[in-house]
C-alpha cells in the first residue's frame, strides 16, 4: 500500500512526486454538417469527423462559469427516475480484484468460423478485411440464431463484440432482399454513432444505406436521410420519438428490431418509449436485445416483446477479468493532486476519467488543462458536433485524456484506453460495470481505478 504525499494509493506503489503533465501545441481541425448519413458502395457518404484546440497550460483570461448537473443523454427525454447521483451504499470491495493473468484464463474455443457462416461475399470479404477470423463468444453463440430468423437475447459484458454480433447477419439479411428494414434503438448518441461506424465498414461496397437519428443534431437534415427510405435507421428513443410524433418515419415499413443497452434505456426513464415505438412496428419481425446486462425488469419487458427468444448469456454482471481494479483512498488530501500524480506515470498512456456532473467535468478539464495535460471533456451539454470532435481526438492521441460523465459509459469504443478512473463514485455497480468496461477490451489488460474518501 502506497502512501504517498496527496494519498493513498492500494497496491501498485506509486511515488508521490510531481511533475508537469504532458503539455501538448497539437491542433486539429474539422468541418460537420447538421445530420448523419451514410451510403456504403461508392457513392458519397458523409460523417462526423475529429477535430481540436491545441492544449497546454491556459494563456490568461477569465475562467468559464460552470452549469449544473443533469441532461439528456440520447433525445429529448431524460427519463423520470431522478436519484442517479445518490449512493447505494456500494462495498468498496466491489471495486477491488486482480485482474486474471493470461495464462489463467479459459481459452474460448469457437464452434464456427466467419468464413464458414451462411454470408454474402462481399460481407465476408468486409469482415476479413477487418481482420475477423474467429468469431468472439457472443458472436459465435448468436449470429446462428439470427441467421436462422429467431429472436434473441444476447448478454456478455462490455467489450465482448455485440455489436458485430446483431450487425453482421442483419447487413446479410438486407442483402438478400430489398424488402428488409431495420430499426436500431439504443440509450446514447455516443452508442449510435459507434453503431453507425461499424455498419459502414461490414457494409463497405454495397448499397446498404443508414440514418443516424439522434438528439443534438439539425433535425432538418435527418428528415432528408429518412426520406431517402434507409435500410437501417440507427436512433435514440427521444429524437426517435420526435420523428413519429411529426410523421417523418413509418415504423411500419421495419420488420427487424434491435434494443441495444435495454437495461440503460430503461435506467434513463425510456421504458414507455420503448414500449409505444414496439407497438407501431409489424407484429411479425424479428426482434433482438442486447446488452452488458439485463436485470429482472428488463428480462420481463424483454420476454413480452420477443416471441419464443434464443437467450445467450455468457457470464453474469461482473468486472471484467482483464481489467485490475482498485480504490486510491484521497482522504484530506487535494483530489486534483492525488489525480496529477496517477497521469503522470508513464504506464498512464490513455485515460477515461468519469465524474457525476457536468459541472464537475467541465471543472475538472479546465483544471487539468492550467498542469499541462492534453485533456478535453464530453457531457449531455455539449452539442453532438463537439462531442464527436472530442472523441476523435481522443481516439487519434490528440488528447490523451478525456473527462466525461456517464453519457460515456456505453458505446464508446476506443482502442488502448489504459486506464478507467472514476473521479467520483458510480451511482450502481452496474454503471460501474460499464464504466470500467472501456479499458481491458477484447483480451487487453487494462486499470480501473475509484476514488474513495
Amino acid at each position: 500500500m502506497y502512501q504517498g504525499n496527496t494519498g493513498t494509493y492500494r497496491s501498485s506503489g506509486f511515488s508521490g512526486g510531481r511533475s508537469r503533465g504532458n503539455s501538448s501545441g497539437q491542433s486539429r481541425s474539422s468541418s460537420n454538417g447538421g445530420g448523419r448519413s451514410s451510403s456504403y458502395g461508392g457513392g458519397s457518404s458523409s460523417s462526423s469527423s475529429g477535430g481540436g484546440s491545441s492544449y497546454g497550460r491556459n494563456s490568461g483570461g477569465n475562467r468559464r462559469s460552470y452549469s449544473s448537473g443533469g441532461g439528456h443523454f440520447g433525445g429529448r427525454r431524460s427519463g423520470g427516475r431522478g436519484g442517479r447521483f445518490q449512493s447505494k451504499g456500494l462495498s468498496y470491495d466491489k471495486y477491488i480484484s486482480k485482474a486474471t493473468p493470461v495464462a489463467e484464463a479459459v481459452k474460448y474455443v469457437p464452434q464456427h468460423k466467419f468464413s464458414e457462416f451462411d454470408l454474402e461475399p462481399i460481407l465476408k470479404a468486409n469482415i476479413i478485411r477487418k481482420k475477423y477470423e474467429n468469431p468472439t463468444p457472443i458472436q459465435d453463440m448468436t449470429v446462428p440464431h439470427i441467421l436462422a430468423g429467431r429472436d434473441v437475447i444476447g448478454l456478455a459484458s462490455t467489450g465482448s463484440g455485440k455489436t458485430a454480433a446483431f450487425l453482421i447477419p442483419m447487413i446479410n439479411k438486407t442483402l438478400k432482399s430489398i424488402n428488409e428494414k431495420v430499426l436500431i434503438i439504443c440509450p446514447t448518441r455516443e452508442l449510435a454513432t459507434q453503431i453507425e461506424d461499424e455498419l459502414r465498414q461490414f457494409a463497405a461496397g454495397t448499397r446498404v444505406r443508414a440514418a443516424v437519428v439522434i438528439g443534438g443534431m439539425s433535425m432538418g437534415n435527418q428528415f432528408r436521410m429518412l426520406r431517402t427510405n434507409p435500410q437501417f435507421v440507427i436512433a435514440t428513443p427521444g429524437r426517435l420519438m420526435d420523428m413519429y410524433e411529426r410523421q417523418a418515419i413509418n415504423l411500419l415499413s421495419f420488420n427487424n428490431v434491435i434494443l441495444d443497452e435495454v437495461d440503460r434505456m430503461l435506467d434513463m426513464g425510456f421504458l414507455q418509449d420503448i414500449k409505444f415505438l414496439i407497438s407501431k412496428l409489424k407484429t411479425e419481425k424479428q426482434t433482438l436485445f442486447f446488452s452488458a446486462t439485463l436485470d429482472r425488469a428488463s428480462e420481463t419487458i424483454a420476454n413480452t416483446l420477443l416471441k419464443n427468444p434464443v437467450k445467450v448469456e455468457l457470464q453474469k454482471t461482473e468486472g471484467a477479468k482483464s481489467i485490475e481494479q482498485d480504490i486510491v483512498k484521497v482522504g484530506g488530501a487535494n483530489k486534483v493532486d492525488v489525480l496529477h500524480d496517477i497521469l503522470i506515470k508513464p504506464e498512464t498512456v490513455k485515460t477515461l476519467i468519469f465524474t457525476k456532473t457536468k459541472r464537475g467535468s467541465d471543472k475538472l478539464t479546465y483544471e487539468l488543462k492550467d498542469r499541462g495535460f492534453k485533456v478535453d471533456s464530453i457531457h449531455g451539454d455539449k452539442t453532438q458536433f463537439k462531442r464527436d470532435m472530442v472523441i476523435s481526438k481522443f481516439k487519434t492521441n490528440a488528447i490523451t485524456v478525456l473527462v466525461a460523465t456517464d453519457v460515456a459509459a456505453r458505446g464508446l469504443d476506443i482502442p488502448d484506453i489504459t486506464h478507467v478512473i472514476n473521479y467520483d463514485e458510480p451511482a450502481t455497480y452496474e454503471d460501474y460495470v460499464h464504466r470500467i468496461g472501456r479499458t481491458g477490451r477484447i483480451g487487453k489488460k487494462g486499470t480501473a481505478l475509484t476514488f474513495v474518501s
